[in-house]
């Protein structure tokens, strides 16, 4: 590794680090939240899910303006406006300036990650590009290993504000390292696809605020039914606008590539199985279990050391083998784990009982990201990364947000916060729920190329038709 890819993947990372550590802390201190500014169960899920909304809604724009504006004065810019959006959450009195806050952090990460990820591929070439990703997760992996400890020690000790003040020092030193050391870079694309940009963010829009709207408003009700189809009538739209368009943002060929569609789709399954686990477990050891931050933070360790652990491993095996197996075994694992906890989980099991289920569930999860990661930038050319980087974290992210609205729906309609065994039975079923979204990525991986994956081709691409190869 070349000391300018040290220092790439190490600042990728690092922006990664933070946003992934902000996530691990939030989550574990939700219970103190809830009690602090009085926050019923539906503005705790906007707590999580206004980040994610406006995140998902802009990551493709966030990828594209990288490749028209510059990858680096884009990823520096989201790094400050997340940055700065985390001091508005700690300096936030109610629930509702918190909920603002956590969406101005979602912009700032929709240019961060997307970029973070095209950063690494760009400077990597495709035979090191797992092992680059798997240590990329393996870093990462450190926040969320030490997330919820943090995020306990913080909440129980000093004050929930205090999990968004770390971001203030950890965000100034990515952005003047990311200055010094990180070269500039544009994509292929001389336009910029203004059109497309308009249509994915209003689709996306539509169809993310109907997911995290459903709870609250219902399901069949008007609001919902009308963003939904909005959305997806949008959406449509985009990809018909994309088809035609001399310089398109997301060429639609990329869907005709196996690789590309179906790890998408498997890692669609398996965030929606991750976020579903991530949003209830915490709060399942508070209030079913009765812990405080700390001690629900120090039960979750051992579920996320796995991503420190086990990420780098399977990176650089999905160099050498096929990264269908990594994608399919990994869900079965996350299947099988969730299914005991789904099992076993009441208010008085005990640790010992429910661990085995934490680390097979974080040995799967582990092993199937960074394999998805490289089918997908690796199906296609070294220019379009960006690209195929934005498409993958917008799907990921529409993954995550789908898995909490679903589960804390199937929540709501069998338990509450009111008791601990009243929470216990809406947790199982939520439980439920996320083990039917990894079973069905099961499935889905399944469906992607056996052979070991090999670098997209490097001829321009048809200006008129698509091309049909499948990798």
């Amino acid at each position: 590794m070349t000391p300018k890819q040290a220092w790439t993947l190490g600042l990728a990372s690092l922006a990664s680090f933070m946003m992934a550590l902000d996530s691990q802390v939030v989550t574990t201190a939700l219970g103190t939240i809830r009690q602090d500014l009085t926050a019923s169960i539906e503005q705790l899920e906007w707590t999580v899910n206004a980040y994610n909304l406006s995140f998902a809604v802009l990551l493709l724009t966030g990828a594209a303006l990288g490749d028209r504006f510059g990858r680096r004065r884009m990823f520096v810019t989201g790094l400050t406006v997340f940055t700065l959006a985390s001091v508005g959450c700690a300096l936030s009195a109610d629930i509702d300036t918190l909920i603002v806050a956590r969406t101005a952090q979602g912009v700032g990460a929709a240019m961060v990650l997307p970029l973070s990820l095209t950063l690494i591929s760009a400077i990597f070439p495709p035979e090191q590009r797992g092992k680059a990703m798997g240590l990329y997760l393996g870093l990462t992996g450190l926040a969320t290993f030490s997330g919820p400890f943090i995020g306990g020690v913080i909440a129980e000790g000093l004050s929930w504000q205090g999990i968004f003040w770390l971001n203030l020092p950890i965000g100034a030193i990515a952005v003047l390292l990311t200055l010094r050391r990180v070269d500039e870079s544009v994509g292929p694309a001389t336009r910029f696809d203004m059109g497309g940009v308009v249509l994915v963010t209003l689709g996306s829009l539509g169809i993310v605020w109907g997911l995290v709207r459903g709870n609250l408003a219902g399901w069949g009700s008007g609001e919902v039914l009308g963003s939904l189809a909005l959305g997806v009538a949008l959406v449509i739209a985009f990809v018909f606008w994309e088809r035609h368009s001399e310089a398109p943002m997301l060429p639609m060929r990329f869907f005709r590539l196996r690789a590309f569609s179906t790890a998408n789709a498997a890692n669609f399954c398996v965030f929606a199985s991750l976020y579903g686990t991530l949003f209830f477990l915490p709060q399942y050891f508070q209030t079913a279990q009765g812990l405080g931050p700390f001690e629900a933070g120090l039960r979750l360790m051992p579920w996320t050391a796995t991503l420190m652990i086990c990420a780098p491993v399977a990176g650089r095996l999905a160099d050498k083998h096929s990264a269908r197996t990594f994608v399919a075994a990994g869900l079965l694992l996350q299947t099988a784990g969730m299914s005991w906890i789904a099992l076993v989980a009441a208010p008085g099991t005990s640790y010992a009982t429910l661990l085995p289920g934490l680390i097979v569930s974080g040995v799967g999860l582990t092993s199937a990201m960074p394999a998805a990661q490289r089918s997908v930038v690796g199906a296609v050319r070294p220019p379009e990364i960006g690209q195929a980087s934005g498409a993958f974290m917008t799907l990921r992210i529409f993954g995550g947000v789908f898995g909490v609205a679903v589960a804390v729906a199937v929540f709501a309609g069998s338990g509450s916060h009111g008791s601990p065994e009243e929470f216990g039975g809406g947790f199982t079923a939520a439980m439920g729920t996320v083990v039917a979204f990894a079973f069905t990525g099961l499935l889905v991986a399944l469906g992607m190329p056996g052979r070991r994956p090999a670098e997209a081709p490097r001829a321009p691409a048809l200006s008129g038709t698509d091309q049909g190869g499948h990798r």
